[in-house]
């Protein structure tokens, strides 16, 4: 499967997931794991900041990207009682922005480099290729946590 490809399956699969029950969505993968709830904000969260990311390596040379520390969003932004609705529909647009932004610009400028703040010298591809790989990984933690 290519990363448009990718992109769009995982979409599609994670989307199914939002609307799941509250007992569903309660459910975590092990102990001390975030819930399926927790999941999917986080998510939504990684999705628009790697957006972010990349429009900035495409439009900006000599970025500097700086990491974000997941474990506060979910505390700051109260995951647990921030409607999934809202983040739903934050998910499905910023996904359609990413795909395009793949199919534009993958190829052509797929090489420019940037600085992530942890991680060191990265490229626009790793960069796109990461979101794929980023929600095929929680999607295994949620069916983990259903099953």
């Amino acid at each position: 499967m290519n990363l448009i490809e990718t992109l769009k399956e995982t979409k599609k699969q994670t989307l199914v997931y939002f609307d799941l029950d509250e007992e569903s969505l309660n459910k975590t993968y092990g102990p001390g794991k975030w819930n399926v709830k927790q999941i999917l904000h986080h998510l939504v969260d990684a999705e628009t900041v790697l957006y972010d990311r990349l429009r900035r390596v495409i439009s900006e040379p000599k970025q500097v990207i700086w990491g974000f520390d997941q474990d506060l969003w979910c505390k700051e932004l109260d995951y647990n009682t921030l409607p999934l609705e809202l983040s739903k529909n934050t998910y499905s647009a910023v996904r359609e922005n990413v795909i395009f932004l793949v199919e534009k610009y993958y190829d052509s400028k797929g090489e420019k480099p940037f600085v992530h703040s942890e991680t060191g010298i990265k490229t626009l591809k790793e960069e796109m290729e990461k979101i794929a790989w980023h929600n095929e990984h929680h999607l295994k933690h949620i069916i983990q946590a259903l099953s």
